[in-house]
C-alpha cells in the first residue's frame, strides 16, 4: 500500500468506528432508563433499541446509489450530519417516543455503502481486499468498545450525556472526512463495492446464500431482543457502575475463546461444523439466561457463552457470504446482507420489547429460540462451503488480447472463477490459496 492508500484505509475505518460506537453504545444501557422516560414500556423500550435498524435497512442501498451521482464525500457528510441531528434529538428527549424518533433519525445516516465505495476509489485493485478487511476489523472492535463504554458514559452523564457523546462522535467522523480522507481523483467501477440493482434478485434466490442472509438477520434479531432484559437482570445483582467492567471481561474472554475455533474452521476446513456448533451455543446461552433470573453466576455464564458464539458467527458470516457470492458480485451480495442485518436488529428490538411486556424474560427467550432453531436447521443442511478467497487483480497493461485473458486465468491451477472487466483491465478471481499456482498467476498482473 502507498502512504495515500494507507491513510485512506485508516481514516475511513475511523469513520466506521465512530459511527458504530454511537449506534451500539445505547444497547447495554437503554433498558435501564425506562423510569426516566415518560410513557416508557417494555415494548416501546425494545422499539427504541432496534429503531435505527428500520431506517438503515431502507436507506443502506439508496445512499450508495446517491454517492454515485452526488459524490462520495458529500453523501457521507450528509449521512453523518443526519446521525448528529438524530443524536441531539434523542439527547433532549424526555419521552420514549422522542428517543425512538432520535434513533430512527440516527439510522437515516446510512453511509456504509458510500464509505466502501470511497475506499474503492482511493485504493488500487490489488490492495482493496486488505483495506476492506481493516474496516471489518474496525466494526468488530467498535462493537466491543461500545459494550464497555456505554455503561461507563451513561453512569457518569446519564442517557442524555450518552446521546451527546454520540453527537460528538459524529462531529469527529465529519472532521476525519474533511481533514484526513484524501479526495479521489477518479471514480472507480468496483464490482465488490457497488450494488447492481438487477443482481439483488439473484442474491435472494440463491438457496446457499439465502441461508446466511437469514443467519445474519437472526443473529442481530436475537442480539437486540436479549438486550431488552439483560441490563435489568444485571442490575439486580450488580451496580450500574460495574456493568462496563463486566462487559469488558465477558467480551475479552469470548474473543480469546473463539480464536481456536476460527483456526480449526479454516486450517482443518471444518467451517460447517464450527458454524453449526456456534449456533448451538446460542441455545445454551438462552438456557443460562433463563436460570440467570435467579442466579448471577448463570447470567454471567450465559453472557460469556452467548458472546463466544455471537463473535464467531459475526466474524464468519461476511467471509462465508463472500466465498459463496458469484465472482464480481460481492458488492451486491453484501448490500442485501447488510439490509437483512439491520432489518433483524429492528424487528428483534421491537418484537423483543413486546415479548417482554406480555411474557417477561421467558417470553423473550422463547421468541429468540424459534428463529434460532430455523437457522440451526439451515446450517446443518447446508453444503460444505468452498474454501476459496476473493482476489482482485490489476492486469498488466502490456497484455494483448484482454478478451482471451479470462480463459487463460481460468486454466491456472487453483483458480475457481474469473470475471474480467476489459475497460478497467481488472480481473476478479476466486482462488484456493492452498493449491494456487502463484508464479503463473503473477504473470498476468498484481494481486
Amino acid at each position: 500500500m502507498s502512504s495515500v492508500e494507507l491513510k485512506a484505509a485508516v481514516s475511513l475505518t475511523l469513520v466506521f468506528v465512530f459511527r458504530m460506537l454511537g449506534l451500539f453504545m445505547v444497547l447495554p444501557v437503554l433498558a435501564l432508563f425506562a423510569d426516566d422516560l415518560q410513557g416508557a414500556s417494555p415494548s416501546l423500550m425494545g422499539m427504541a433499541i432496534g429503531a435505527y435498524g428500520f431506517s438503515q435497512a431502507m436507506l443502506q442501498i439508496p445512499f450508495g446509489w446517491l454517492s454515485d451521482r452526488w459524490g462520495r464525500k458529500p453523501v457521507i457528510l450528509l449521512g453523518l450530519f443526519i446521525f448528529l441531528l438524530g443524536s441531539l434529538l434523542a439527547a433532549q428527549a424526555t419521552t420514549i417516543e422522542g428517543v425512538i424518533a432520535g434513533r430512527i433519525l440516527q439510522g437515516c445516516g446510512a453511509i456504509a455503502g458510500a464509505v466502501t465505495a470511497l475506499m474503492a476509489d482511493l485504493t488500487r485493485d490489488q490492495y482493496r481486499t486488505r483495506a476492506m478487511a481493516m474496516i471489518g476489523m474496525g466494526i468488530g472492535v467498535a462493537f466491543a468498545i461500545a459494550m464497555v463504554l456505554g455503561p461507563v458514559v451513561s453512569d457518569i452523564w446519564g442517557l442524555s450525556g450518552l446521546f451527546i457523546s454520540n453527537a460528538l462522535m459524529a462531529v469527529a467522523a465529519m472532521l476525519v472526512i474533511m481533514l484526513l480522507v484524501p479526495t479521489p481523483v477518479i471514480k472507480r467501477h468496483d464490482l465488490n463495492s457497488s450494488v447492481d440493482r438487477q443482481g439483488l434478485r439473484q442474491v435472494f434466490t440463491d438457496p446457499e446464500l439465502l441461508r446466511h442472509i437469514v443467519g445474519i438477520f437472526v443473529l442481530h434479531f436475537v442480539l437486540m431482543a436479549l438486550f431488552v432484559f439483560i441490563p435489568e437482570l444485571l442490575s439486580n445483582d450488580f451496580d450500574r457502575s460495574a456493568h462496563g467492567r463486566i462487559y469488558l471481561a465477558v467480551m475479552g474472554l469470548s474473543f480469546v475463546m473463539m480464536i481456536p475455533l476460527i483456526i480449526l474452521s479454516e486450517r482443518q476446513r471444518l467451517l460447517k461444523q464450527c458454524y453449526s456448533f456456534s449456533i448451538v451455543t446460542l441455545f445454551v446461552a438462552f438456557a443460562l439466561f433463563y436460570q440467570g433470573m435467579l442466579s448471577a453466576t448463570m447470567l454471567l455464564a450465559g453472557l460469556l457463552i452467548f458472546f463466544f458464539g455471537f463473535n464467531f458467527l459475526e466474524a464468519t458470516l461476511p467471509s462465508l457470504v463472500s466465498k459463496l457470492a458469484p465472482v464480481g458480485t460481492r458488492g451486491t451480495v453484501m448490500g442485501g446482507y447488510s439490509t437483512s442485518q439491520f432489518l433483524g436488529a429492528a424487528l428483534g428490538g421491537s418484537l423483543g420489547g413486546v415479548a417482554m411486556e406480555y411474557g417477561g424474560v421467558t417470553g423473550v427467550i422463547i421468541l429468540c429460540t424459534i428463529p434460532t432453531a430455523l437457522w440451526c436447521w439451515l446450517s446443518v443442511t447446508m453444503k460444505q462451503p468452498p474454501y476459496v478467497s476473493t482476489m482482485v487483480m490489476a492486469l498488466n497493461p502490456e497484455l494483448g488480447d484482454i478478451s482471451s485473458v479470462s480463459e487463460q486465468l481460468a486454466g491456472i491451477v487453483g483458480v475457481q472463477e474469473v470475471t474480467v472487466l476489459s475497460a478497467e483491465k481488472t480481473a476478479y478471481l476466486k482462488v484456493d490459496k492452498q493449491t494456487l499456482n502463484w508464479s503463473e498467476l503473477r504473470q498476468f498482473g498484481q494481486c
